[in-house]
């Protein structure tokens, strides 16, 4: 294993996990600033009305992007078990 390949690797599973998270963090951003400005608009301060907006957006989020993150996770699976032999060697 050389530096190059490890960095290469670790790049990769870097921008892998980004890919993955970032759904469901951009819905759960745009819905938390949507019920701040809510809030501040209507002068409502409860702490707890922030919460369930925001975990049904991130499972909306999961729900409509996950063929795409099933894909984006099997093809990173394959290509680390299609170079096994190479991690090794």
């Amino acid at each position: 294993m050389t530096e190059q390949f490890i960095i290469d690797f670790s790049l990769d599973a870097i921008k892998t996990t980004l890919l993955l998270s970032a759904p469901m963090l951009g819905f759960g951003l745009v819905t938390g600033l949507l019920v701040s400005i809510f809030q501040a608009v209507t002068s409502i301060q409860e702490l707890t009305l922030t919460f369930i907006p925001k975990i049904l957006a991130v499972f909306f989020a999961l729900f409509l992007f996950f063929p795409w993150l099933m894909q984006l996770m099997l093809s990173f699976t394959a290509r680390i078990l299609g170079n096994f032999p190479a991690y090794i060697g």
